[in-house]
């Protein structure tokens, strides 16, 4: 069965392609929830000219974070962090402790828009990518350095800065 998806679908197809589905899946599950619509003559105008209007309306969306994914990539988070042998540290860098930073910076990323594999668990520097619009991304600059003893015992008049 040929279906026109009326909505992005997980695994299927984006919104407005036109697939081949196996007839029940079509008939059963695609068309009563009106994720799809069966592939007729005028159905693939009416598509066509919604296509049109959704790719002028997601360019101007990609431009308008063109200008968030920039300052993005010059963005540098330094964490401060004790560490033992080989530069191993004590606990990890998480997806939400950069998180936290960007916000504290001013940005608002969703913690699941953060794409680290697994936390960072060593001394050094990092690039961790941040999804910013579909497949859009940008680079984050991230430096995890080793604590100095007694470094949490310094207050704010000490010039000790903690990012």
């Amino acid at each position: 069965m040929r279906v026109i998806l009326k909505q992005d679908v997980e695994k299927v197809g984006r919104k407005g392609d036109v697939i081949n589905v196996a007839d029940g899946y079509g008939r059963n599950c695609l068309l009563p929830k009106k994720l799809a619509i069966e592939v007729t003559a005028s159905n693939l105008k009416m598509i066509e000219i919604e296509r049109t209007a959704l790719k002028k309306k997601v360019e101007k969306e990609r431009l308008s974070f063109r200008g968030l994914i920039e300052k993005l990539n010059e963005v540098t988070l330094s964490f401060a962090r004790r560490s033992g042998e080989k530069d191993m540290i004590f606990g990890s860098v998480s997806s939400g402790d950069i998180r936290d930073e960007l916000v504290k910076l001013g940005f608002d990323i969703d913690k699941k828009k953060v794409l680290l594999d697994e936390p960072i668990k060593r001394l050094g520097n990092f690039t961790v990518s941040i999804k910013v619009y579909q497949d859009d991304r940008a680079e984050v600059k991230v430096v995890v350095l080793k604590e100095e003893a007694g470094e949490e015992e310094k207050g704010p008049e000490s010039g000790g800065t903690k990012e």
